[in-house]
Parts: C-alpha cells; structure tokens; sequence
C-alpha cells in the first residue's frame, strides 16, 4: 500500500460488542491481545496491514473498527 502514512489507521475496539472469541488475535497477533476476555489493540494508530483489516472483518460481533486519519471507516464494511 503505496503513499501510505506511518500509523495511517486507527484501531478500536468496541468493548460492549466484543465478545473475547479470540478471533482477531489469531488472525492479526501482533495487533490485537484479549485482556480480561475482551480484544484490546496493541496500538491504537497502525501502519496499514491487512491483517488488520482480516482480523475486523472476522470479528463475529463487528467490533472492531478500523479508521482513515480523517476518521472515514475502512473496516468492517458498513
């Protein structure tokens, strides 16, 4: 991903959708951790990654929304 900014998507992660499956921390395990059963990001500003945007659109409970820095939703799609 080409011209993309460094930490250029935000990540959050909706604690009263998220259901601590685990899904998002197998599918991206260098940005996502379960803390006290719930997902938690590792960071909350990325570098692009499509793992990221794998890990969102496998979340059971869309509860994890992946952010431009203008704040236009990238993931899960709407």
């Amino acid at each position: 991903m080409s011209g993309e900014q460094p930490g250029g998507w935000r990540v959050f992660v909706d604690s009263t959708r998220c259901i601590g499956s685990g899904i998002c921390v197998g599918a991206a395990p260098g940005h996502f951790t379960l803390v006290g059963g719930l997902s938690r990001p590792v960071e909350e500003q990325v570098d692009p990654a499509d793992e990221v945007l794998d890990a969102a659109e496998s979340c059971p409970m869309e509860a994890i929304i992946v952010s431009d820095t203008e704040g236009s939703r990238i993931a899960p799609e709407p």
